[in-house]
């Protein structure tokens, strides 16, 4: 299945690093729940957990979150 979750990915100047906090996985996960030394690594290492997360979720049992969408 293809899941559409969301990113929040901003710079932290304390870290020197982005940071990536997912909405959706708010209960599940601590945030914010990856990071990345550029923008594209910060997307690809949230990617990575989300594909975590959702394994877990079907390992366990579990729903997995649903995904947010903004209306036009």
């Amino acid at each position: 299945m293809n899941y559409r979750y969301s990113l929040l990915i901003q710079w932290s100047e304390e870290d020197k690093l982005y940071l990536v906090t997912l909405p959706e996985f708010a209960q599940l996960a601590m945030q914010p729940c990856s990071y990345g030394h550029s923008y594209e690594e910060a997307i690809a290492n949230a990617q990575e957990a989300i594909t975590g997360y959702l394994e877990y979720c079907q390992e366990e049992g579990l729903t997995p979150p649903s995904p947010s969408s903004v209306a036009a």
